[in-house]
């Protein structure tokens, strides 16, 4: 049972306490060393419970590539071991002489240090060598980042390590099913987010973040003015690498920005690179800044503030988006690595044209915070991971054959498991958030009332969204982003209200997404509430598997949405599916847009009860037996139809009108993009119902009479819609 399995955890863990873990943690580089120090400093800070082995070997000792190895030095890390494993040649074959020669030095080390785990991180030549060494010796080992997948030899290298480990600690879900179609025991595997993260989310807000920027790249250099370079060669195809990398010189060169370039690491094809460098003058040119080294916690304040990032490092299509900095990623050394929206892909280039073209396109850009490596918490998960090792299991390792589906890592305090969103409903009088998951079940709703100001909206936006993501913890949700349904004319595309309805007063050409997304470190979604409804149709309603749709709103007012192609329309300045706006009569009655004769006019709540002020002043008309309305009640839409139902005539009358004048503009849309299906959603969708359809059978076309007319299922379509934006994009990622 899951008591007894608690029971037999908390004895290890009280055992371990008596006998402290030994983990020794084996660095190679300067990259590995961004994702395991985190996880050192957090073992060091524990003593009674860990005693740490630090081994260092690869480029950190090499002169040429920093002598790195001091920078962990001066973090105050004991160095148990120094290794130079590296042969000098950088070539194919240099690299696999490298690997031969850590596999003499290692078995001693190993040996001498006997460690219970330990920890390899990623993919690299020289981490082949040590889970190598360690499998051989029995040595338990703990593989962080496995299961990613970026289409050069490094998968290849990176898979081959996840074999040899006997536990694993990733990054994305993706990730954790790959190692699981690998026949890894799903219970051995820790989806714990990137260590490295646990540092970006909160560093770079550092205050000097300009003496950084002066140091590194000059004194008149200024934020988001500057571009960081790091391109590595693909030892799987060196020479068109090397290709793309002057490519990309000489896009850089050609763009005249002041550019902080860093030497590329050790693989095979990087003497040549490094020749190319030196060839066209880089470390003599004024715009460049040639460096072989910058410490980590200072490279990731430049690339935080950076203008954009270009090259093939592993670090713009995963800690770059933590910060929203545009990048471009050159070649295909990341091929098929999940990156959120700020990265522009450039696979192949024959001139330098197309890359100066993307650096147009993304420099001085800001995207919204991306989270899709990790949350701030790796770090944590992995030391409790650890302390719950069984240190008497059977060594020899167990495969799941065949794949388990949908496994899901087995301690709740490892993972948030279900996959959610936050959803916002800005209303005309409401303000509503609430937590969605996957399924479209609204786990927890939030209502206040909405504040008048633009500020104040926002504050309380911040306040509720941060409510419900404390509460998502405890309702076992992980939160992917945040939609937000607003009425009025939106740009999706750079999370702007442009125009607002007359409900929501001053809030129009704001920009919704940066403050949200700046506050919750969220990628955060705007949309028109019409279009949310379209979108929560098509992924949990009527609309879901069908190809070309609209849906329309009859409500205080009429919107709507339009899915053609499986895609939703926006149009060319925002306003598409404006649907309430579509002229029905030349001497129709004024809408609230301006004009007259609008559907809006004769079918919304609104406009019913503006005609219903101009056909009877007094309200005692409408009565009929059986109805009663309050002498403070203003005359709505729902008496109307209320007293149409208890056979009034008037209210009868007004009502048809409305139904016709809907039924009209739907046969406009029918004959405009004839779409197989109408929905109709909001609080008088099922009134209009038989209407439109005896509109259509009377006013369409033949060939359109057949659409199909359905009433809505959903009972919030703008916090469903919002939250589709959400969980449709960052589910997709995955090529």
């Amino acid at each position: 049972t899951k008591t007894c399995k608690h029971c037999h955890r908390q004895q290890r863990s009280e055992k371990r306490l008596k006998q402290r873990l030994r983990v020794c943690v084996a660095t190679c580089n300067r990259a590995d060393y961004s994702k395991l120090a985190p996880i050192m400093f957090g073992i060091k800070s524990q003593p009674e419970i860990f005693d740490l082995e630090v081994v260092v070997l690869g480029s950190h000792l090499i002169d040429d590539y920093g002598n790195t190895f001091r920078m962990i030095e001066q973090d105050e890390f004991d160095i148990r071991s120094k290794l130079h494993t590296i042969v000098r040649g950088e070539d194919e074959a240099a690299m696999v002489e490298s690997v031969g020669l850590a596999l003499v030095k290692l078995p001693d080390v190993l040996q001498r240090l006997a460690p219970d785990i330990l920890l390899v991180h990623g993919d690299r030549f020289d981490a082949l060598a040590l889970a190598t060494a360690a499998a051989l010796m029995n040595i338990r080992i703990l593989h962080l980042e496995g299961g990613e997948v970026s289409g050069t030899i490094d998968d290849s290298i990176r898979h081959s390590i996840s074999k040899l480990a006997h536990y694993h600690a990733v990054c994305t879900r993706s990730a954790e099913r790959h190692l699981i179609s690998m026949c890894e025991d799903h219970s051995h595997i820790l989806l714990a987010g990137c260590p490295s993260y646990d540092k970006l989310l909160s560093a770079h807000q550092r205050d000097d973040y300009t003496d950084i920027i002066k140091t590194w790249i000059g004194d008149d250099v200024k934020e988001q003015n500057y571009i960081v370079a790091l391109q590595h060669p693909v030892t799987t195809d060196i020479q068109n690498s090397i290709k793309i990398y002057e490519l990309m010189l000489d896009a850089l060169i050609s763009f005249n920005k002041r550019t902080l370039i860093l030497f590329p690491n050790i693989d095979a094809g990087s003497k040549e690179m490094v020749r190319v460098m030196r060839r066209k003058g880089i470390e003599q040119h004024p715009n460049f800044c040639a460096v072989k080294h910058v410490p980590f916690d200072q490279f990731i304040q430049l690339v935080a503030h950076a203008g954009c990032m270009i090259g093939n490092s592993s670090c713009g299509v995963r800690e770059a988006g933590a910060f929203g900095t545009p990048v471009i990623n050159l070649g295909t050394r990341q091929t098929g690595r999940e990156t959120g929206e700020n990265v522009l892909h450039v696979r192949d280039a024959d001139t330098h044209n197309k890359i100066y073209h993307a650096l147009e396109l993304q420099f001085g850009k800001r995207y919204p915070c991306s989270k899709i490596y990790g949350d701030g918490n790796a770090v944590q998960r992995i030391l409790k991971f650890m302390q719950f090792i069984n240190l008497s299991e059977p060594l020899q390792k167990k495969f799941c054959f065949p794949a388990v589906k949908e496994c899901i890592s087995q301690d709740i305090d490892h993972i948030l498991e279900t996959q959610s969103a936050l959803a916002v409903d800005l209303g005309g009088t409401n303000l509503r958030v609430a937590i969605v998951c996957m399924k479209g079940k609204v786990v927890n709703k939030y209502t206040q009332l909405n504040p008048k100001t633009f500020e104040e909206r926002i504050e309380l936006i911040l306040t509720m969204c941060k409510q419900a993501m404390a509460d998502a913890i405890h309702l076992n949700c992980r939160i992917l982003g945040v939609g937000v349904s607003t009425g009025g004319r939106v740009n999706p595309q750079d999370g702007i209200v442009l125009h607002s309805t007359k409900l929501i007063n001053e809030w129009s050409s704001v920009d919704i997404r940066t403050p949200i997304s700046s506050a919750l470190h969220l990628p955060v979604w705007v949309d028109n509430d019409g279009n949310c409804a379209a979108l929560a149709e098509r992924k949990f309603g009527h609309g879901k598997g069908v190809e070309n749709f609209v849906t329309i709103i009859t409500g205080t007012g009429i919107g709507g949405g339009i899915i053609q192609h499986n895609e939703l329309i926006h149009g060319s300045t925002f306003c598409a599916a404006e649907l309430g706006h579509i002229v029905v009569s030349l001497e129709g009655p004024e809408c609230m847009c301006g004009s007259h004769g609008c559907i809006e006019a004769y079918s919304s709540g609104g406009g019913k009860e503006t005609e219903h002020k101009k056909q009877h002043t007094d309200k005692d008309l409408l009565l009929v037996e059986g109805m009663t309305v309050n002498n403070k009640e203003q005359v709505n839409a729902i008496h109307l139809i209320n007293a149409a139902r208890l056979g009034n005539s008037k209210a009868e009358s007004i009502l048809h009108t409305a139904g016709t004048a809907l039924g009209l503009g739907i046969v406009n849309i029918l004959h405009m993009i004839n779409p197989s299906l109408v929905i109709l959603s909001g609080v008088l969708s099922e009134h209009y119902e038989n209407p439109v359809r005896q509109v259509i059978s009377q006013r369409a076309l033949l060939s359109a009479q057949g659409t199909k007319v359905m009433v809505s299922e959903l009972e919030d379509p703008a916090l469903l819609g919002a939250a589709s934006m959400v969980l449709d994009y960052t589910t997709r990622r995955t090529y």
